[in-house]
């Protein structure tokens, strides 16, 4: 099934339509832990599937961002697993069955585990599917753009208005020497990467520039 396309996927819930109305099996997907609403990288996540029959076994699959179906794997009611491959176990996922509670772990989500969760089952030739339960991580990418937007307008007024703050100071303390020693005029320099005031000898301001 992996790989499958999304038609498939609406084929079969059209042919399980009537099972759906019918309602003779109902099945929820949810995160065990309802405080979350987005994944984190790199976080354990933990999905619960409920049903009504616990006799039938449960699959599990995602529909991701490009509509693809992936197969993850299938709980038997004997708490028998198999994933993708035909393999018992799988480097990415966990799986396992308390009750009519399936659950399936992704170990380490990462961006390919993102999209739409469902479980479904097969009793009695009737395919019954869960609602998807959505797993994407949140749009922080341009919130994060429109911080640095708004920095960038808060902070350069702000540092010219710090460089005039200088100026200000470095003419006021220049001013207030000359006042005091009249006879004695004071001295500035500058270079490249200094500018100093100098009264009598003395170095009374130096502002690097950096």
């Amino acid at each position: 099934m992996a790989g499958s396309p999304a038609w498939l996927l609406l084929l079969a819930l059209g042919l399980c339509c009537l099972g759906i109305q019918g309602q003779k099996h109902k099945m929820t997907v949810k995160f065990r832990d309802s405080s979350i609403t987005h994944p984190r990288l790199g976080q354990r996540l933990e999905l619960v599937c409920l049903t009504t029959d616990d006799d039938s076994g449960v699959f599990w699959v995602r529909l991701d961002k490009d509509g693809t179906l992936h197969f993850i794997v299938f709980i038997s009611s004997l708490l028998r697993t198999t994933f993708a491959g035909n393999k018992g176990t799988s480097e990415r996922f966990e799986a396992t069955k308390t009750g009519r509670f399936y659950h399936l772990v992704v170990k380490s989500f990462m961006p390919q585990d993102e999209g739409n969760y469902f479980c479904l089952m097969n009793s009695n030739q009737m395919l019954y599917f869960s609602p998807g339960q959505p797993a994407f991580f949140p749009e922080t990418i341009k919130e994060e753009e429109l911080n640095v937007f708004c920095d960038i307008f808060i902070w350069v007024p702000l540092a010219g208005a710090c460089l005039l703050l200088i100026i200000a100071l470095a003419v006021t303390i220049m001013l207030c020497q000359r006042k005091a020693y009249p006879g004695t005029p004071c001295r500035y320099s500058s270079s490249p990467r200094t500018a100093a005031l100098s009264c009598r000898g003395m170095d009374l301001l130096a502002i690097p520039f950096t």
